[in-house]
């Protein structure tokens, strides 16, 4: 028994075995093939020469923050270009997690440095001209910070405590100004005053900051609204049939409404 069982093996070894049968051609069927994962989209922030919208003439952006929320209302008549920068910022979330790391009391409160030491890098010279003072540097109004030197705005801001006329012969333009919640920007915590080292938050950004210094107030989000984004068209499903009978009548469109007042302060 044994023996035949290796003869039968042994015969089947040795018998030819049949050629593979050829494949069929595959026919087209007209169905999409599975898309390939798509690459994780690059960072914009990283890129600040790619971030060129022309902002609205007029639009509103909602800080919430770890204090509280407040209101900016920017005017791009004042400074355009302050204005077209602060638009791509918030439209890009740079704000996200940023502190509210320099408190004077009286005078200002500034912002404006990224929470990503990378981010901050990317933008270090990533520099906007000046603009002539067009609305003086009164409490409330958002204005960029800078240097001695002439164009040096990039990124930081600082919202006025206090009328601040002298600033208007050194050169800062305020693009916009707090119309709602100014109790919330002046309640940020101002224990550390200016000790806060802009250096270290560059190279370390918010790791610096959460050690050495964290009773800072910061930003949670940064929101344009108004005017409200468009919502995404709606895709018709390909090849509805048509079933012959007559279209319905759209109706008149109505007028948008106007925007809504600013609060006043």
């Amino acid at each position: 028994m044994k023996a035949l069982l290796i003869l039968c093996i042994s015969g089947a070894v040795l018998a030819q075995t049949p050629p593979p049968a050829k494949k069929a051609a595959a026919t087209n069927t007209g169905a999409p093939t599975a898309a390939k994962t798509a690459a994780p989209r690059p960072n914009p922030l990283l890129n600040p020469a790619s971030l060129k919208a022309v902002a609205p003439e007029l639009y509103r952006v909602k800080f919430t923050t770890t204090h509280g929320d407040f209101i900016v209302e920017v005017h791009r008549d004042w400074a355009p270009l302050g204005a077209d920068r602060f638009y791509n910022l918030v439209k890009n979330r740079f704000f996200t997690d940023a502190a509210f790391f320099r408190y004077v009391p009286n005078f200002i409160v500034q912002f404006g440095m990224p929470a990503n030491p990378s981010v901050a890098q990317a933008w270090q010279n990533a520099n906007i001209k000046d603009e002539p003072v067009k609305q003086g540097n009164k409490k409330g109004t958002v204005v960029f910070a800078k240097t001695d030197a002439p164009n040096t705005r990039t990124t930081q801001l600082f919202i006025n405590l206090n009328d601040n006329t002298g600033l208007d012969a050194q050169g800062f333009s305020a693009f916009g100004t707090v119309t709602d919640g100014m109790d919330v920007v002046q309640g940020f915590y101002s224990g550390y005053g200016e000790r806060p080292d802009q250096t270290a938050i560059t190279a370390q950004g918010k790791a610096y900051l959460d050690k050495n210094f964290p009773k800072l107030d910061s930003i949670k989000s940064a929101t344009i609204i108004f005017p409200e984004p468009a919502a995404p068209a709606v895709k018709k499903a390909p090849g509805a049939a048509a079933t012959g009978a007559p279209a319905k009548s759209e109706a008149p469109a109505t007028k948008s409404a106007p925007p809504p007042p600013a609060k006043k302060q």
